[in-house]
This record gives structure tokens, C-alpha cells and sequence, in this order.
């Protein structure tokens, strides 16, 4: 049943990260209009979309019911709303950055993130690493460091989406909760802030939702859609495997950014890059065959030729 759940996590989280690996081609159609207008309308179409599914679900009185549990349980209302603000200030960086024609430096934040992840996992939740899972984490850092030095300045975007990324999980890995109910109720924290900006917006003039052309205006209300779901696979996913595991797995997602930036945007790749590359992916073949049922006959034979 274990193995299952394990398999059942890796398989939420790896839907979860392909989908976010694809988002900058979302975000590009959306070039014209400001990051603060995308990321309102993402976090008000979110929660109408999960309050639509909660109710089909038949869910609605949970969430009712845990919204007044957080009377007697202010730690989970309290991780839920630090929660929703961590990833509302995630999805405003991503966007801006990505629309800046910073691709490649929003792949290097969601490289640098799993190691916040595995750190995080170690040092808050007490998780334990096996000597190849250590090794891969040395190599991915070293990879890491060479994205980072070779930059040239402090990569604030990137360290600002791990950071609040690899908290983001941590939290999520902390709340005990479906994941259907908390992510409504995250939505539903931030959702009265961003509807009073959308006004603040539509007084100024400053609004292209309903005056733009159709496309944007239906790219713009799919985007609670497109956001809920990976988000809902996510939680999932680090319900069921360690912050660890997930940290590493979430490479997926840098991995297909710096893809489009390079090929589809042509942002600059350079010999660094390429460096980085082979670092981080020799840390994912060793990680990913600690994890493989040959590995660990190998692990305990050699244990036994030792033994004896």
C-alpha cells in the first residue's frame, strides 16, 4: 500500500511540474498585458473555478466546515494563508520574469528550488538521506553554483521563485487537508485583495480584461483553470512522497523553461549552461537509481560480501 501511495505521488507530481515546465508559452500570449492584471485575474478565476469543483463534488460542506474549524485550529489557518501568500508572490514573479524575456533565469529559480525543497525536508522535517541521495544533492548544488556564478549578478528572480516555491511545499507538506478544500481556501484568502485591485485597475483605466480581443479575454479567465489543476496535482504529489523526493523530481520543470527559452525564445545558452547541465542531470540518474529495486539488491549484496 506504501509503494502505491509512493507511486501514485510521483505520478500527481510529475503531471503537476510537466504542466508548469510548459507555462511560459501560456504567459507569452498574454505579453501585453501587466503582471499585476494576470495575477489577479489567476488567483479570482482559480477560486471560481475550485468553488465550481468543490460543489460538483459535492465538497462544499467541508470547506464550510474547515473555514470554522479554524476557530480552535488557528495553525492550519495560519499555514493556509501563509500559503496562499507565498504562492501569489511565486505567480507574479514567474509572469513578470517570463514576460520580461527572463525564461532562462526563471528556469534557474526552479533549479536552485528542489535543493530549498530537500534542505527544508531535512532540516524541518527531519527526513533522511541516503548516501546517493547526498551525493546527487552536492552535484545538483555544484551545477547550481555554476548558473548562479556565471550569471554575473545576483539572480534575484531566481532565488526569489525557490524561496518562496520551496516554502510553498513545506507548507502544503505540513497541512493535513484534501486538496480540493485547501486550495479553495487559499484562493479564497487572496481572492477579496485581488478583486479590489481589479477595481483599483478599472477605475485608473489601466485594464485590459473585457476591452481587450476575445483571445485575451478567454486566455485570460482560462488561466484559473490552468492554475488550479497542476496545484491540485501537486498537493496531491507531496502528500504521498517525501519533500525530498518531490524537491528532485521538480527538475522536470526547469529542465522543459530552459528548453523554450533556448529553443523557442532563443535566449542565450551558453558553454555554463552547458556545464550546469551535466551536474544536475548525473545528480537525477543517481537519484533516480537509488530509488530503482536494482540498486538496492546491489546496495545489499555488496553489504553482505562485507559482512563477511
Amino acid at each position: 500500500m506504501g509503494e502505491n501511495r509512493v507511486k501514485q505521488g510521483v505520478i500527481f507530481a510529475g503531471i503537476s511540474y510537466l504542466i508548469w515546465g510548459m507555462f511560459p508559452v501560456y504567459w507569452k500570449l498574454l505579453k501585453g498585458v501587466g503582471a499585476d492584471e494576470i495575477l489577479a485575474n489567476r488567483v479570482i478565476w482559480s477560486f471560481v473555478f475550485m468553488v465550481m469543483l468543490v460543489i460538483v463534488t459535492n465538497k462544499w460542506k467541508k470547506v464550510i466546515l474547515t473555514i470554522q474549524a479554524f476557530k480552535t485550529n488557528k495553525k492550519q489557518a495560519a499555514l493556509l494563508f501563509t500559503a496562499s501568500v507565498l504562492v501569489s508572490c511565486n505567480w507574479f514573479i514567474y509572469i513578470w520574469a517570463v514576460n520580461a524575456d527572463k525564461v532562462i533565469e526563471t528556469s534557474l529559480g526552479y533549479y536552485i528550488n528542489p535543493l530549498v525543497s530537500v534542505l527544508l525536508g531535512v532540516l524541518v522535517l527531519k527526513e533522511k538521506l541516503k548516501k546517493a541521495q547526498i551525493i546527487s544533492f552536492i552535484l545538483a548544488a555544484i551545477g547550481v553554483c555554476i548558473l548562479t556564478f556565471s550569471h554575473g549578478s545576483f539572480p534575484w528572480i531566481a532565488v526569489s521563485l525557490a524561496l518562496t516555491f520551496g516554502l510553498y511545499g513545506l507548507a502544503k507538506k505540513i497541512i493535513i487537508l484534501d486538496s480540493e478544500i485547501g486550495l479553495t481556501i487559499e484562493t479564497m484568502f487572496i481572492t477579496p485583495i485581488a478583486l479590489l485591485y481589479m477595481g483599483y485597475l478599472f477605475a485608473s483605466g489601466r485594464h485590459e480584461f473585457l476591452i481587450g480581443s476575445t483571445s485575451i479575454n478567454i486566455l485570460i479567465m482560462v488561466s484559473g483553470v490552468l492554475t488550479a489543476i497542476p496545484l491540485l496535482f501537486f498537493a496531491k504529489g507531496a502528500q504521498r512522497i517525501p519533500l525530498s523526493m518531490l524537491g528532485f523530481i521538480q527538475y522536470l520543470t526547469p529542465t522543459l523553461t530552459l528548453i523554450l527559452g533556448v529553443f523557442l525564445y532563443h535566449e542565450e545558452f551558453t558553454t555554463s549552461h552547458l556545464m550546469a547541465f551535466i551536474f544536475i542531470w548525473s545528480a537525477l540518474t543517481i537519484y533516480s537509481l537509488s530509488q530503482t529495486k536494482l540498486f538496492r539488491i546491489f546496495g545489499k549484496s555488496k553489504a553482505e560480501v562485507y559482512s563477511k
